[in-house]
């Protein structure tokens, strides 16, 4: 196959997978498992980087393509719109050269078996570039911010003073953190490992003060060329979420768990914590999501108890045995983490927020009756909306007089990342490089207190 098949078939692949993701409501991981099966490793990067950045800049691309098109096209040929915003991707955010990025996606536009439109593309593309339309301003809420009007709106009401700055952060490319095993080395050592492994002297990452065990990479890298990934020796995960594991548990331990646990990073770093003795919960209702679990603390060569279940349904599953501590990472909308997952700008509804502000009530109100009066349940979300983060725990405090909010953040380092909520504390988007997270530490009164 030629370079140019061969670049127009990676392209046809990425407007299929985008396709998916727009109109089926698939979504990106799930869609490019698929894509990268007819695609050759060396064309995978480029691959993810169409389809990534496409819908990273989903609203903005879609404005603009909408001034270069007389009419929209009709729905049946909605993979022709997709490989079209995948052009206008390549020609006005990346290194491809105008020519290549042209001529190999009129090509592609062929291979999808939509010939009649291959002298559509040609004139939209390179009407873009005679134009100079990527460098004209856009107009709309939806295509200057780069987001869906709900979601604008949301973060408006919640944040009036920082939304702009969430809405930009989003559109940042995330950095890749890693979370070292303390019971390996530290995480200046590992960097320093790290470091010798590399031909380059520039450096390869750097430590952070407010997480003991993290390390931020300078750029990302195939998790085969990290020292001692194979053993356990590290891991990958955000800054942000390796909050949690010492803030739950605050020199304490006893019996713990790990509800809504998949894939199972937190419950790592929490027995990395604990030590190979610990009792310790993972519970998940999905299976193909708990297999993940098993498979992430095999690799640590770590031990818990595993429990395929409704978190918001005790009776399911408790052995009527409390905890001591109770880690609930709530199903949410995910808002805080659009910068590694842009489908979600595309996936989610408005609509979602309401009924996972419910769920996310009903299994904090089932896990606080299996927790342990004097013990500790920490409310965490990846989402910056309030009414799954301080509408969930404040009207929970209110409704429960043996709850008390414990807002005496721990660490000193992180006070200055942490913006203080009615109830709990967020970390915005790009704080420190970190992705976006709530926290609430809420403590059960003991017996007789």
């Amino acid at each position: 196959m030629t370079a140019t098949r061969s670049g127009a078939r990676l392209r046809a692949e990425a407007a299929k997978a985008l396709d998916q993701v727009v109109v089926a409501g698939r979504s990106l991981d799930t869609a490019l498992a698929d894509a990268e099966q007819a695609t050759s490793a060396a064309d995978r990067p480029l691959l993810r980087m169409l389809c990534y950045g496409s819908l990273r800049f989903h609203y903005r691309l879609r404005g603009q393509l909408g001034r270069l098109l007389d009419r929209p096209l009709k729905k049946r040929d909605s993979i022709v719109e997709s490989l079209l915003v995948i052009g206008l991707y390549q020609l006005g955010d990346t290194r491809v050269p105008d020519h290549a990025a042209v001529s190999m996606t009129v090509e592609a536009v062929r291979m999808l078996r939509r010939p009649k439109y291959a002298g559509l593309v040609n004139a939209v593309l390179r009407n873009f570039v005679r134009r100079d339309i990527a460098a004209q301003p856009v107009t709309g809420d939806e295509a200057r911010f780069n987001h869906p009007d709900w979601l604008i709106t949301r973060l408006r009401k919640d944040w009036p003073d920082d939304w702009e700055r969430i809405l930009e952060a989003n559109d940042e490319r995330a950095p890749m953190w890693l979370r070292v095993n303390g019971r390996h080395g530290s995480a200046t050592q590992y960097l320093q490992r790290l470091q010798a492994a590399q031909d380059d002297p520039v450096p390869v990452g750097e430590r952070v003060p407010f997480a003991e065990h993290a390390v931020k990479l300078a750029a990302p890298m195939p998790v085969e060329a990290l020292p001692g990934f194979s053993d356990g020796d590290v891991s990958v995960q955000d800054a942000a979420a390796q909050l949690a594991a010492p803030w739950l548990l605050a020199g304490n331990g006893g019996r713990v768990l790990d509800a809504c646990a998949a894939p199972g990073g937190k419950t790592g770093h929490l027995l990395e914590l604990l030590g190979p003795d610990a009792d310790v919960v993972a519970l998940d209702a999905d299976e193909d999501r708990a297999g993940r679990i098993r498979d992430n603390l095999q690799r640590l060569g770590l031990h818990a108890t595993f429990v395929t279940a409704d978190a918001s349904d005790p009776d399911g599953w408790w052995d009527g045995q409390a905890f001591d501590r109770i880690l609930l990472d709530a199903p949410c909308s995910a808002t805080g983490v659009i910068r590694r997952h842009p489908d979600i700008k595309v996936l989610r509804r408005d609509s979602d927020i309401d009924t996972l502000a419910s769920l996310q009530r009903s299994i904090l109100e089932a896990l606080w009756s299996v927790l342990k009066p004097g013990g500790r349940l920490l409310y965490v979300t990846c989402s910056v909306l309030a009414a799954e983060n301080e509408g969930v725990v404040g009207p929970f405090l209110e409704a429960h007089q043996d709850a008390r909010e414990d807002r005496v953040l721990q660490d000193y380092n992180i006070r200055d990342l942490m913006l203080e909520r009615r109830a709990g504390f967020q970390v915005l988007p790009g704080t420190a490089g970190m992705d976006g997270f709530y926290y609430a530490a809420i403590d059960k009164a003991a017996r007789g207190g």
